[in-house]
């Protein structure tokens, strides 16, 4: 009776160590996602300083439909990004499972 009891502790006690140790490295996997995330950001806010800097010196110069297209094209290159960033935590996600 008592070695039972004391297998189902000692089981316990192992299923809930293997839930923490999957709760941290959910953990480090989304402080690294944060991190990519802040660089991400960054750039970002880099280009679009830059952009604006440039079109601020060329007011009446500015093709805006030329604007307007790299704009499109750096937010469909973004939207990839974020699918293949989902695709490769999917990924590690299935990996860790199995």
């Amino acid at each position: 009776q008592n070695e039972k009891e004391l297998q189902d502790v000692v089981k316990q006690q192992e299923e809930k160590l293997l839930q923490l140790i999957d709760k941290s490295g959910e953990a480090m996997r989304l402080k690294a996602e944060v991190s990519e995330l802040k660089r991400l950001l960054q750039r970002a806010e880099t280009e679009a300083k830059v952009l604006w800097e440039e079109m601020r010196g060329k007011e009446h110069q500015v093709d805006t439909a030329y604007v307007q297209e790299r704009v499109m094209l750096r937010r469909e290159v973004d939207k990839l990004r974020l699918l293949l960033v989902q695709k490769e935590d999917e990924n590690v996600r299935l990996t860790d499972k199995y």
